[in-house]
């Protein structure tokens, strides 16, 4: 009868489930192709509202090529079937079609979505006819397959059905073990319990009281076999307790409590594996305390004790960067496992870390000893890739550092450390370069290539080294916005370049400046009030200052740039996107950022003519700049094909060794009276036409 009952429920509970799996299925699925259906609305009226400029610009100037790169340009997504662009009287500008995507689920999603869906929209100017309306001069038509979005919608609907049926199942089996629990009886429960028992932890599965037993023989029962589980599980605890110390004992240090040699290299050849499966890099620190033997010897092996057990605890303390496992090697040499690092110079940073740790003061027996240790470096997987021969490198390299000087770290390769002893000396003399005046602006004229005069320029910054002499700004401008200096650097740079503007604007040659503008300095909560108070102070108006801003530096935070660069704008400030082409050149946020400027990065404009695809890209950005109305500065230009080749193109502007190279500002003034100077000689002596 209990199995017939079973069967009974069991086929109810998984029939009810099965059909509210269903239902709710169905109803998901319905609400999904609503949502497929908007979603195809949503899309493509973004699609035309994004180019409907363009086409309209392109009907309007009867431009069929720039039609025809709009119509192009909608074919990227493969969703389009049919796009054109026509007149108001029925003529094709530019017209492009694809046949329509093969599906074996059309007879179905043809019905729902229909075959095709076509948008339309006016291609309008901003001028008023006569009558007062907007003057349309076309239309811009796209009609999209609805097979891909449908396609996906019917895989989808299937998945959501079959996992709809699947969960119905599984939450009826609950219900019906639920039920079946409820209804067994008290003495198959017992036994089922007894089974689930863990041997090896018997009193994590103890009886439960049976319902409606209360102290009767079946709950004495259940009591004594609990109480009968519960000490097997306490004599076998304190078992594993001698012999969980004895082994803490073997592997790990009595002293300091930390692992010994032999874990530290299991411990590492797991990390070593983790490191090949994930292709990180890992770093091994031996450090060892200077001249422990005479702490020793002068103080005691008491103070020596005190003085290990201190560091132990400092490289485990909380505060210490979860990915450094730290161990006792011997003596007073202390391993420390940093899994993973970047690179060989976070490997340093985290090796200068350690160092504080041991240089920090150290209180034993009411007594303040100064410590200082050196440290060894060992990294996977330049250095070894087997754990034993990495800790005998960073061993090694300690000992052979101890020979040389106390208190300081050093890498396993002679050139690694030589390279990141070099970097972090740069960074320190940058820290003190402009303290000590060591910073020059040099300035790069600017000539419109329409009426080839000078109309500007860019200030360059130049760093000569007490030592090193001329220091590349491609070596030290990286550092300077790492450790943040930059933004002292760049206030210095816009300040003498506004200075110097002044100082010709007095002088009866008044041209813009073009300053860079790092994306550290445009994250800065005050940097537009700088800016303005700096062309205050010098007397320069917003208009003869220009801002180049990289793609990569306003998109880190695409908002708030906007924001800034929008409050720079508007007080007369021009805004040029540096280096445009090499980051993200997206439509959308030059239609959002206040840009006047886009200027060709000088990779495109060195192998202009010779290279084809960098002939394109600079083509591109020339019509891009044309269609958004915006001036294009065509930077690096070195021969004079390139010159004539971008004045015919319509770039505006251009600047290169072909016209100068960056100059001093005495130089800079005499190049500005030769290069005027001879264009009014050539005009003057042109023959009347």
């Amino acid at each position: 009868m209990q199995r017939r009952l079973g069967y009974r429920i069991l086929r109810w509970v998984l029939s009810a489930a099965i059909l509210a799996g269903c239902i709710l299925s169905v109803l998901q699925i319905v609400s999904d192709a609503r949502y497929v259906s908007s979603e195809l609305d949503r899309d493509a009226r973004q699609s035309v509202e994004l180019v409907r400029e363009a086409a309209t610009q392109a009907v309007f100037s009867l431009d069929e090529e720039l039609g025809n790169q709009v119509i192009g340009g909608l074919f990227g997504q493969q969703e389009l079937h049919q796009a054109s662009i026509t007149h108001p009287d029925g003529n094709v500008l530019a017209e492009h079609q694809r046949p329509l995507a093969q599906s074996g689920y059309r007879d179905l999603t043809d019905r729902i979505f229909d075959q095709t869906r076509s948008y339309t929209t006016d291609l309008k100017r901003n001028v008023v006819g006569a009558s007062g309306e907007p003057v349309v001069y076309g239309q811009l038509r796209v009609t999209y397959d609805t097979a891909i979005a449908a396609t996906a919608w019917v895989e989808r609907s299937a998945l959501t059905l079959l996992v709809g049926i699947l969960r119905a199942v599984i939450v009826g089996l609950v219900l019906f073990v639920v039920v079946h629990w409820l209804i067994t009886k008290p003495l198959q429960n017992l036994v089922r319990a007894l089974i689930r028992v863990d041997p090896d932890h018997p009193d994590r599965h103890l009886l439960n009281r049976p319902t409606g037993h209360k102290r009767d023989e079946l709950d004495v029962l259940v009591q004594v076999i609990n109480q009968l589980l519960t000490s097997i599980q306490d004599s076998r605890r304190r078992h594993e307790d001698a012999e969980n110390r004895a082994n803490e004992l073997i592997h790990h240090d009595q002293l300091t409590g930390l692992p010994r040699r032999e874990t530290i290299l299991t411990t590492l050849g797991s990390s070593l594996a983790d490191c090949r499966k994930n292709h990180d890099k890992l770093a091994v620190y031996c450090c060892g305390i200077d001249d422990f033997k005479s702490i020793n010897e002068q103080l005691g092996y008491e103070t020596g004790d005190g003085i290990l057990k201190i560091m132990a605890q400092r490289l485990t303390e909380p505060g210490t960067p979860r990915r450094l496992l730290a161990g006792r090697l011997s003596g007073d040499q202390f391993v420390v496992i940093a899994n993973p690092v970047e690179d060989q110079y976070e490997a340093a940073e985290l090796g200068e870390y350690l160092l504080s740790l041991f240089n920090e003061p150290v209180s034993v027996k009411r007594r303040s000893l100064q410590i200082t240790a050196t440290i060894g470096v060992a990294m996977y997987p330049v250095d070894a890739s087997e754990p034993d021969h990495l800790l005998q490198h960073a061993e090694h390299t300690m000992t052979l550092a101890k020979a040389e000087a106390t208190n300081h770290s050093r890498f396993y390769i002679a050139s690694v450390d030589q390279e990141i002893r070099a970097r972090k000396q740069l960074e320190k003399d940058l820290s003190q370069a402009l303290r000590n005046h060591e910073f020059h602006l040099v300035y790069q004229p600017q000539i419109s290539l329409q009426s080839d005069r000078i109309i500007g320029a860019e200030a360059l910054i130049r760093w000569t080294h007490p030592e090193r002499g001329m220091v590349p700004p491609d070596e030290f401008i990286p550092l300077a916005e790492l450790n943040g200096t930059i933004v002292d650097i760049g206030q210095w740079v816009l300040d003498e370049a506004c200075r110097q503007a002044a100082s010709w604007a007095a002088a009866g040659m008044p041209l813009r400046i073009a300053v860079n503008l790092s994306a550290v300095q445009l994250r800065q909560p005050d940097i537009v009030g700088t800016i303005l108070a700096t062309l205050g102070r010098h007397e320069i108006p917003p208009g003869r200052l220009e801002l180049e801003v990289t793609e990569t530096g306003f998109m880190e935070n695409l908002e708030d740039a906007v924001e800034k660069l929008r409050q720079l704008n508007s007080a007369g400030i021009n805004i040029a996107v540096d280096d445009f082409g090499t980051g993200y050149s997206s439509l959308t946020y030059l239609k959002r950022m206040p840009v006047q400027h886009l200027k060709i990065d000088k990779q495109f404009v060195q192998d202009l003519l010779v290279n084809e695809d960098d002939t394109r890209i600079a083509n591109t950005i020339i019509d891009l700049g044309r269609s958004l109305n915006l001036a294009v500065i065509a930077e690096g230009v070195e021969t004079q094909e390139q010159e004539f080749y971008l004045r015919q193109r319509g770039c505006q502007i251009a600047q290169g060794y072909h016209f100068s190279r960056p100059l001093l500002p005495e130089a800079f003034v005499k190049f500005v009276e030769a290069f005027h100077g001879k264009l009014e000689e050539n005009v003057e002596n042109q023959p009347y036409k």
